[in-house]
């Protein structure tokens, strides 16, 4: 049985943008949407979760839940799903501290 999953990629590998396209439409930069089975989904977020380096990517997909979809994340990222009695909620993060610079004295 297929289902429709939804991939958001931010920084990613050409490459692994073009192994995205073949299973799904790219209908934005970086946002692929797709209808594929559960083993393609599983093989695909594999994929991404191999090659993704020091971007970020999304996967969202129908899941038996109380909101009806899980979250799933990769990468570097503010956003970070966590479980709240069964619910599930962003938490951000900081963004990373610049250090300062110092002027030699």
């Amino acid at each position: 049985m297929t289902s429709m999953l939804v991939i958001a990629t931010t920084a990613v590998p050409d490459h692994l943008r073009g192994a995205l396209s073949r299973w799904t439409s790219e209908v934005v930069p970086g946002i692929f949407v797709g209808s594929v089975s559960a083993r393609v989904r599983d093989e695909l977020w594999h994929a991404v979760t191999q090659t993704v380096d020091n971007g970020a990517a999304v996967l969202v997909h129908p899941a038996p839940t109380e909101q009806g979809y899980t979250i799933r994340t990769a990468g570097t990222r503010r956003r970070i799903p966590e479980d709240f009695d069964g619910l599930t909620l962003i938490r951000m993060t900081a963004p990373p501290k610049v250090k300062e610079m110092q002027s030699p004295s």
